[in-house]
């Protein structure tokens, strides 16, 4: 396998379609993967996989899946997904955004045509974004609940989402994310004692926040260092508070305005362990 160089990505720009030469193909569970040296497609991570990957086509064929897959330096086997045996950006290895299809679409050197279903994409972009601002929004509420100095997000609250986040998973039109709220977040200085009576107000002002910011109609936009899939991609919304920074390798809208409304639920597991917030963007 003679592959040059990381995937070359343009989703994170908001590209939809491309062409591009075919550099590896190989085998994998009965159907086919197809490495380019650039594609607008968005894999899942196998690290943080809170983004499902794109749906579209190559050369017409259906693509079925997207992994992120890992070549080193001069090697021959490519690992996919969980495979991959050793930390994402590793200097020592080529990146790669690996299609799946069930059927050949092309030759090594030929050159393939991507499209990626904009209706999907435009769904999780939603639900990406809406997922942002609604930690974001979150973080602020929960101000008040901190007994100790704790790191700030971007416009300076407490950082709640990063400091309890133990799962997050990306809709259409939405999010679902689940927070623990265990010892070692109480150590930190989070207070828990009363939170479920307060749930319902909590939830009230963190929707009356994303109203004002979709109202706004924040820009958002993505920087990235450079162009290959393991860049370290930043995603940023000039909110009226001030710019808010997350680090994001996903796609997202290009305005808070476009998400027209967000609802916002809360529940609290039993034994008061978890926190579930799910996000939905209405019309």
């Amino acid at each position: 396998m003679n592959i040059a160089g990381s995937t070359r990505v343009t989703y994170p720009s908001g590209a939809l379609a491309g062409s591009s030469p075919i550099v590896a193909t190989l085998r994998r569970n009965g159907g086919h993967g197809v490495v380019v040296t650039e594609t607008p497609f968005h894999p899942l991570d196998h690290t943080w996989p809170d983004q499902p990957a794109d749906t579209g086509t190559i050369n017409g064929v259906p693509v079925t899946d997207c992994v992120t897959g890992a070549v080193e330096h001069g090697g021959t086997t490519l690992y996919l997904g969980h495979e991959i045996p050793v930390r994402r950006g590793d200097p020592g290895w080529h990146w790669l955004v690996v299609h799946l299809t069930g059927e050949p679409v092309g030759g090594i050197g030929e050159t393939a045509a991507l499209a990626v279903e904009p209706d999907t994409r435009a769904a999780l972009s939603a639900g990406h974004t809406a997922c942002h601002l609604t930690a974001l929004a979150l973080n602020a509420v929960f101000a008040g609940r901190w007994r100790k100095p704790a790191p700030a997000d971007g416009l300076g609250s407490p950082d709640f989402d990063q400091a309890a986040i133990s799962s997050s998973r990306i809709l259409p039109h939405g999010s679902l994310d689940v927070y623990r709220l265990g010892k070692s977040l109480r150590k930190k200085g989070f207070t828990t004692e009363g939170l479920s009576d307060d749930l319902p107000g909590i939830a009230k002002q963190v929707g009356e926040r994303l109203t004002e910011w979709i109202a706004a109609d924040a820009p958002v936009r993505i920087d990235a260092p450079g162009p290959d899939l393991a860049a370290r991609r930043t995603w940023r919304c000039a909110l009226p508070e001030g710019e808010a920074a997350i680090p994001c390798g996903g796609t997202h809208l290009t305005g808070t305005g476009l998400l027209k409304a967000v609802d916002v639920t809360l529940d609290l597991s039993t034994d008061g362990a978890e926190l579930t917030m799910r996000t939905t963007v209405g019309s």
